[in-house]
C-alpha cells in the first residue's frame, strides 16, 4: 500500500514538473530575441543551433507545448484524484481539486513562466533537446492540428496579416528606449525615419522670400561678392524673374571659371529638378539621386517659384541639423526672463510646440513656420507690437519685415498655486 502511494506521489510530482517544463518552453520561445540567439549560434553550440531551428518552427513548437502541457495537467489531475481518494476517502476528490488547482497554477504555470522570461534565450537553449524529442513524438498530432488550422482559415477567410501601424512602431521605439535597448540619439533617428514619408516638400522648403539667387546676366564680380558674403555653396540662377529659375551655379565651378578669366556664368549653370509642393520628400530624395543634382525648385499651382529644397534639407529631416564651418548657428528659442522667451519666426511650428510643451489637439494649422502661424492667429499681416493669447500664453510681435513677423515674444502662463 505504501509503495503504491509513493509511486502515485512521484508520478504526480513528475506530471507537475512536465507541466512546468512545457510552460517554461512556451514562455521562453515567445519572449526570446532571435537576433541574440543568432549571435550565440556563432559559437557552433549544438543546443543553440537546435534552439534556433525550433524558433523558426513557431507554429509546430506552440502545438507541441500546448499538447504536452495539457496532457501533463490532465495526467496530474487524474493521479491526484486517485492519490487523495486513497488517503482521505470520499473527501479526497474535493481536496484534490483545490490542491491541484493551486499546485498547477503556482508551480506549473506562474513560476516557470516568470523564470523563463528572466532569461528566455538561456531557457530556450536548455529546453531545446527535450522539446525536439516531443516535437517528433507529437508529429502526427501536429500534422492534424496544422490541417485543422488550414481548414479553419479557409472556412472563415480571415483578413490578410495585420499591418503594424506607424503609431505602434513609435510605441515600440519608445519602449525600447525606456528599457535601455537603444539610446536617445538612436531612438530619435528611428522616429525620424518612420515619420520621413509623412513630410512633403512644402514642409521643408526655403520659401521664395528668403531665396538668394542671381540673374543670368548679373556681372561676375557681383556674383563673387554674393558667394563671399553668403558662404553658400550653390546659388539658383533665374532669367528675368525669380519665377523662372533655369538652374544653379556651384561655388567651386564659379571660382575655377573666375581664375580662368571667364566673364559669363552660362557654361557653369547646372540643371535642377522641378517639383510640386505635395511631393513626398522620400520620393524627392530618389529623384535627386536619379537626376544627379542637389537642388529642386518647388513650383506652385500657377507655375511660379514657391521655394527651393536641397539634398541637405532632406537629410536634416533624418539626422537633425547639419552644420558646417561657415553656417551661422541660429538660436530659435532664447530665454529672456523667468517665463519669457524670444522666438525666431523662421522656426518650424512643430518645433515650437514641442519646445514649449504645447498640445496641438484637434486644431490644424496650414502654416509650417512660426511666422505663418502668427499671421493665422492675427488674421492680418503682422506688425511690431501686435499681440494675442494662445493656450494662456501671451504672444507679442517684436519685429516684422517684408509683411511677415520675424521675432516674437512668448510669455508662458504662471504655474498653478500649490494648495
Amino acid at each position: 500500500m505504501e509503495n503504491q502511494t509513493t509511486a502515485l506521489l512521484l508520478t504526480l510530482i513528475l506530471c507537475v514538473l512536465f507541466s512546468a517544463f512545457f510552460a517554461a518552453g512556451e514562455a521562453a520561445f515567445s519572449a526570446l530575441n532571435k537576433a541574440r540567439l543568432k549571435d550565440l549560434s556563432n559559437s557552433r553550440n549544438s543546443r543553440v543551433l537546435s534552439a534556433l531551428k525550433l524558433a523558426d518552427r513557431h507554429d509546430a513548437l506552440l502545438s507541441t507545448v500546448l499538447i504536452g502541457g495539457s496532457a501533463a495537467d490532465v495526467a496530474a489531475a487524474s493521479v491526484a484524484v486517485i492519490l487523495f481518494t486513497r488517503l482521505l476517502g470520499k473527501n479526497g476528490m474535493a481536496v484534490s481539486a483545490v490542491v491541484m488547482t493551486l499546485a498547477i497554477l503556482i508551480f506549473g504555470r506562474l513560476t516557470p513562466k516568470i523564470l523563463a522570461k528572466v532569461n528566455p534565450e538561456g531557457c530556450a537553449v536548455a529546453a531545446a533537446p527535450l522539446l525536439r524529442f516531443f516535437l517528433a513524438l507529437f508529429l502526427p498530432l501536429n500534422w492534424f492540428l496544422a490541417k485543422w488550422k488550414s481548414l479553419l482559415c479557409r472556412a472563415f477567410k480571415p483578413r490578410d496579416g495585420e499591418r503594424v501601424t506607424q503609431e505602434e512602431l513609435m510605441t515600440f521605439v519608445d519602449e525600447a528606449q525606456n528599457e535601455g535597448g537603444i539610446d536617445a540619439h538612436n531612438g530619435e533617428l528611428i522616429r525620424s525615419a518612420i515619420e520621413f514619408n509623412d513630410l512633403d516638400a512644402n514642409d521643408i522648403l526655403t520659401p521664395r522670400v528668403n531665396l538668394i539667387a542671381v540673374e543670368r546676366k548679373t556681372p561676375i564680380q557681383d556674383i563673387k561678392q554674393l558667394f563671399l558674403s553668403t558662404h553658400y555653396s550653390r546659388l539658383p540662377v533665374y532669367e528675368e524673374s525669380i519665377d523662372n529659375i533655369v538652374g544653379m551655379i556651384h561655388e567651386k565651378d564659379f571660382f575655377r571659371a573666375l581664375c580662368r578669366g571667364e566673364t559669363s556664368i552660362a557654361p557653369m549653370i547646372k540643371k535642377v529638378a522641378y517639383i510640386g509642393t505635395g511631393m513626398k520628400i522620400s520620393d524627392l530624395l530618389r529623384l535627386l539621386q536619379q537626376v544627379k543634382t542637389h537642388m529642386a525648385v518647388v513650383v506652385d499651382e500657377f507655375g511660379g517659384t514657391q521655394g527651393i529644397v536641397t539634398m541637405e534639407d532632406i537629410l536634416e529631416e533624418l539626422v537633425g541639423d547639419i552644420w558646417d564651418e561657415h553656417d551661422e548657428v541660429i538660436d530659435y528659442f532664447k530665454k529672456t526672463g523667468d517665463r519669457t522667451f524670444e522666438v525666431n519666426c523662421s522656426a518650424n511650428l512643430d518645433d515650437m510646440f514641442e519646445f514649449f510643451g504645447l498640445e496641438k489637439g484637434e486644431e490644424e494649422f496650414e502654416s509650417v513656420t512660426v511666422s505663418g502661424w502668427v499671421m493665422e492667429q492675427l488674421g492680418e499681416i503682422p506688425s511690431a507690437g501686435d499681440s494675442f493669447e494662445f493656450r494662456k500664453c501671451k504672444i507679442k510681435v517684436l519685429k516684422a519685415a517684408a509683411r511677415h513677423a520675424t521675432l516674437i515674444s512668448v510669455r508662458l502662463p504662471e504655474p498653478p498655486e500649490q494648495s
